[in-house]
């Protein structure tokens, strides 16, 4: 009886539906026409949050309380300050491009390593190519022994930092005092626009001695941004964060997934937990920097849970990248398809960096 009941019922909705054929499908098009045009509508802001290794940014005085005469721009025997001008130019010409296809700016909020002061910062700052954004910085003197540092560059008409601070990732090594010095972590909180949002800038201690060697190193740079990461969630569970910089380990590595707990898959992520959109990257063998021909993503953006919520009336993470255009490409040589360095063999190649750039892009619904 029920077969019967429905069979009769088919045959009356194709009856209806033979009858009313051009009524329905006018009426079907209207609907998904009028679901277009409200998506249409629907308009966003866009800013791009970025990290870029600028590999050895020098300047070409000697500082006698750094070892700096060991950088490839005090290495250099004739025209430094010729080469100085050059690298900062293509430094401040990466930067402008980062991102600018889908945000039409240069970044909003960049963070930068291997800079060697506040001076180098300034002038890349002053470059004709960024010097219509009107970048503000934050930096600090770091105890590396390079002599190298993180730093925070902002545009000021869309980011108001409200406080930054500097945090030492303490290692141990068999030195006389017992400390093996790196980059500290450099902490800005602020707003981006009407949204507070926090900031970490790092560059975590390379893979010297080998990775398995030195992976304690890197994980105690990782645990320093888990415990600011905690302090900021403790204050604000919804805390909007950013954690950035040249890694020195790839997103699947223990600094990462163990110590700082990174999902690759962002509906996996929990409360108060970090999503690393990198990771994917990876996975795909994609990389920022190149040796031995072999790829690695040291440079890596991680934002946190509430950056991944759908409500748009505030910023929220929309897409990452890792910008590799190709002039940031080796063309030919032993390193072809490698990014286009700066320094290689004891001179100036008149490259950019041996690192590509990555950013992500936040959105905001424009109401």
């Amino acid at each position: 009886m029920k077969y019967k009941l429905i069979a009769k019922f088919s045959n009356k909705l194709k009856t209806l539906y033979r009858k009313h054929q051009k009524v329905i499908i006018l009426m079907l098009l209207f609907f998904f026409a009028s679901k277009i045009e409200a998506q249409k509508k629907r308009t966003f802001k866009v800013h791009t949050i970025a990290f870029y290794n600028v590999e050895n940014l020098f300047d070409t005085i000697n500082d006698t309380t750094k070892f700096d005469e060991r950088s490839p721009m005090m290495e250099l025997k004739t025209a430094r300050q010729e080469i100085y001008k050059k690298k900062v130019q293509n430094m401040a010409d990466v930067i402008s491009k980062i991102g600018a296809k889908t945000s039409n700016n240069s970044p909003a909020v960049i963070g930068i390593c291997e800079v060697e002061n506040r001076g180098v910062i300034e002038d890349l700052a002053n470059d004709p190519a960024l010097a219509s954004k009107n970048y503000g910085i934050v930096h600090y003197d770091s105890p590396d022994e390079r002599g190298i540092d993180v730093a925070l560059m902002y545009q000021k008409a869309l980011f108001r930092p409200l406080s930054s601070s500097a945090h030492q990732t303490k290692l141990r090594d068999n030195s006389s005092d017992g400390r093996d010095y790196t980059r500290d972590v450099l902490l800005v909180s602020g707003y981006l626009e009407e949204d507070l949002i926090h900031v970490l800038v790092n560059h975590w201690p390379s893979r010297s001695g080998g990775e398995a060697r030195s992976r304690s190193k890197r994980e105690a740079a990782a645990a320093v941004n888990k415990r600011l990461v905690d302090s900021l969630q403790m204050e604000d569970s919804y805390a909007k964060i950013f954690v950035m910089g040249d890694l020195n380990d790839n997103p699947t590595n223990s600094s990462l997934k163990k110590v700082l707990k990174t999902k690759g898959d962002k509906r996996k992520v929990g409360f108060k937990e970090l999503f690393n959109p990198m990771e994917s990257f990876f996975k795909k063998g994609l990389g920022s920097n190149a040796y031995r021909d072999a790829w690695s993503l040291f440079d890596q953006i991680i934002v946190s849970k509430p950056l991944l919520e759908e409500d748009y009336s505030s910023f929220r993470f929309y897409k990452a990248g890792i910008f590799n255009a190709q002039f940031l490409i080796t063309k030919k040589g032993q390193y072809k398809g490698y990014p286009f360095r700066s320094f290689s063999w004891g001179g100036f190649t008149g490259g950019y960096s041996d690192h590509f750039p990555v950013f992500v892009h936040v959105i905001k619904e424009i109401q």
